[in-house]
């Protein structure tokens, strides 16, 4: 190799000699990322985005390690694209890529982290892949089984591969939801580990107005003065339908300031210990519900009561299922 450009040089303009050297010791040099360090630069967006929207960061971090070749493929390098999403109803730039099929077309994002919050938006707001926020944040091995039953990828080992990849490399220590500093301004500098920080600060933002909290697995927020279900589904970038149902409310219904509003799908039981509650005056079906995180047409199962009606002061209702004797 050597011996060929030296020859060319002889023979050609050295101009062309220095490009075409530069060209080729940048390719036979350039050192590509490893999995330790796309999981470094990528973990606290992935942590960002399991707050904003209950999708486990490991597997965030090992769909993008096995969708990206740890941000290595083509499509990462190109397009920015880390979850091979392809362009259904997209609007933005486009690439074109051989993967199922020759030619396909798929998105193109400006950074890296603009894939990262396409991801959570493209599993939040597509039907088929709703089932998955009934599984909690830190139960990744539900969440890549039911990723592969979606049908997100052809490959039949998808899910065991996910597994595989979290356990190896321990990325279920990031679904613990570790919170990072968010106080610091976000950096100009193009090196990707400030832009990675500098995205998670502004995604979270959210975070830091609203405290979000958890009940019974269940993430929620405390409403502020002139809060509204549109308002907050455009804060927290979640479908108008959604919040409504997770608080079995309608999307008209009026928030007063101090009100929880849960950000998931509330869960079939109360937490364990709390199997009873004795209802208190001017409480409703609703507001227990709410206050135990338990489905609503749950509670009414749970309780053997007709939809629509409302128990009496002193009633013990059920938040957990019988026990036989």
């Amino acid at each position: 190799m050597l011996k060929f450009f030296l020859y060319f040089c002889r023979e050609n303009m050295k101009s062309k000699c220095v490009i075409i050297i530069w060209f080729v010791c940048h390719n036979m040099f350039a050192q590509n990322i490893t999995v330790d360090g796309y999981i470094n630069i990528y973990k606290e967006l992935a942590v960002s985005e399991m707050q904003r929207s209950g999708i486990p960061a490991s597997i965030k971090l090992a769909q993008g390690i096995l969708e990206s070749a740890n941000g290595n493929s083509r499509l990462a390098v190109s397009a920015n694209n880390h979850f091979g999403i392809k362009c259904h109803g997209w609007t933005g730039e486009e690439i074109y890529h051989d993967d199922d099929e020759k030619n396909e077309c798929f998105r193109k994002y400006r950074e890296a982290k603009e894939s990262y919050y396409d991801h959570t938006n493209f599993l939040m707001r597509n039907s088929r892949y709703a089932f998955l926020f009934e599984y909690k944040s830190d139960d990744y091995k539900s969440w890549a089984r039911g990723l592969s039953r979606a049908g997100y990828a052809t490959d039949p080992n998808y899910a065991q591969k996910l597994i595989n990849l979290i356990e190896r490399y321990s990325l279920q220590q990031y679904d613990k939801g570790v919170i990072v500093d968010r106080t610091r301004p976000a950096p100009s500098a193009t090196d990707p580990q400030q832009r990675a920080d500098a995205w998670e600060d502004f995604a979270s933002f959210h975070i830091n107005r609203y405290q979000v909290k958890s009940n019974n697995r269940t993430e929620y927020i405390v409403t502020l003065e002139g809060d509204s279900y549109t308002s907050l589904s455009n804060e927290f970038d979640m479908m108008p339908w959604q919040l409504p149902r997770y608080n079995d409310a309608k999307s008209t219904d009026q928030l007063q300031e101090g009100q929880v509003v849960y950000l998931q799908p509330k869960r079939r039981k109360a937490e364990r210990g709390k199997v009873t509650h004795t209802v208190k005056a001017d409480e409703t079906m609703r507001s227990i519900s709410q206050q135990y995180a338990v489905k609503l047409p749950r509670l009414y199962v749970l309780n053997r009561m007709e939809d629509g009606t409302q128990p009496n002061v002193g009633d013990v209702l059920n938040l957990r299922k019988k026990k036989k004797k």
